[in-house]
C-alpha cells in the first residue's frame, strides 16, 4: 500500500526568518524519508512590500476582505514575479541545499488545480482539484513539488490565490494529509490558550464572536472544508518548532487538529 502524501503550507513570513526556514527544510528532508511531501507557499508580506515600493499602496494599506487580499488586475505582474519568480526559486534553491529534490511549480502546472474567479476580490482565484497526474508522477519519482499560490482562470488570466486555500486544494487533489503552518502554535481560544481539537460545530461560535478572524479564519475554513472532503488528517500548527512537524508526519498530535 502506498504511503499517504503530506502537504505543508508555508507562509510568506517564514521567508523573513532564514534560520527557521533552513531548520524547517531540514525537517522536511527527514519527513520525505517517511512519506511523499509537497510544499505550497504564499508570500503576502513580500507581495505587499513590493506593491508598496511601486506605489500601489501609498497610505491606505492593502485592501482585504475576510482575511483575503483584494487583488487588482494590474497587480498581477508584480504578484507573479514575487510568488512564482523570486520566492519559488528561492525556496527551491534552499530546498536543494537541504537535500530535497525540489521542482518549482504554479498551481496551473499540468492542469493540477483549476480556478474560478472570485469577483468579490478582483483577480483572485478560488482553487479546486483538477488533474493529479503531474504531482502524483513527481512524487512517485521522489521529487518534492514546491508550488506557489499562483493560479489561472478558465480564460487564461493569471490569478492570485490564497495559499491556505491553495494548499487545501492540493491536499484534496492527491489525497494527502495537510498541515497549515502559522506564526502561533495553532488556533487559540479567547484567553490565548491553544485549542487542541476543533470541530465545525465548535468553530462556529469562535468565528461569530470574532475570536477567529483574518488569516486564521481562512486557515480554519480551508482546514474544515478539506477534512469534510478528504477525511484525512488536517492540522493548523506553528512553524517556529519545526521538529514538531516530524511528529505530525508520523500521525502524532501537534497544534490544532481539525475534526469532523
Amino acid at each position: 500500500m502506498s504511503k499517504v502524501p503530506f502537504v505543508i503550507k508555508l507562509g510568506g513570513r517564514l521567508f523573513d526568518h532564514a534560520d527557521a526556514l533552513q531548520k524547517l527544510l531540514q525537517v522536511c528532508a527527514d519527513i520525505q524519508t517517511i512519506r511523499p511531501l509537497v510544499l505550497v507557499h504564499g508570500g503576502g508580506d513580500q507581495v505587499t512590500a513590493q506593491l508598496r515600493a511601486l506605489g500601489f499602496y501609498p497610505d491606505s494599506g492593502e485592501p482585504k476582505l475576510a482575511g483575503q487580499r483584494i487583488t487588482a488586475l494590474e497587480h498581477l505582474p508584480v504578484i507573479a514575479g514575487v510568488l512564482a519568480g523570486d520566492l519559488n526559486s528561492q525556496l527551491c534553491a534552499l530546498a536543494q541545499q537541504a537535500q530535497l529534490n525540489a521542482v518549482g511549480l504554479t498551481l496551473a502546472a499540468g492542469n493540477s488545480i483549476s480556478c474560478q474567479v472570485d469577483t468579490s476580490r478582483g483577480a483572485v482565484g478560488v482553487p479546486a482539484p483538477n488533474q493529479p497526474q503531474l504531482l502524483q508522477g513527481l512524487l512517485d519519482q521522489g521529487f518534492t513539488p514546491i508550488i506557489s499560490s499562483l493560479g489561472v482562470a478558465p480564460d487564461g488570466q493569471r490569478l492570485n490565490v490564497n495559499a491556505d486555500l491553495a494548499a487545501a486544494a492540493v491536499a484534496r487533489l492527491i489525497g494527502a494529509d495537510l498541515a497549515l503552518l502559522t506564526d502561533v502554535e495553532g488556533i487559540l481560544a479567547a484567553n490565548g490558550d491553544l485549542i487542541p481539537n476543533i470541530t465545525s460545530a465548535e468553530a462556529t461560535p469562535l468565528i461569530d464572536s470574532g475570536v477567529v478572524q483574518g488569516g486564521m479564519l481562512v486557515k480554519l475554513t480551508a482546514a474544515l472544508d478539506t477534512a469534510r472532503a478528504s477525511r484525512r488528517s488536517i492540522a493548523v500548527a506553528g512553524w517556529r518548532n519545526a521538529s514538531a512537524l516530524i511528529e505530525l508526519a508520523q500521525g502524532h498530535h501537534v497544534g490544532t487538529r481539525i475534526l469532523l
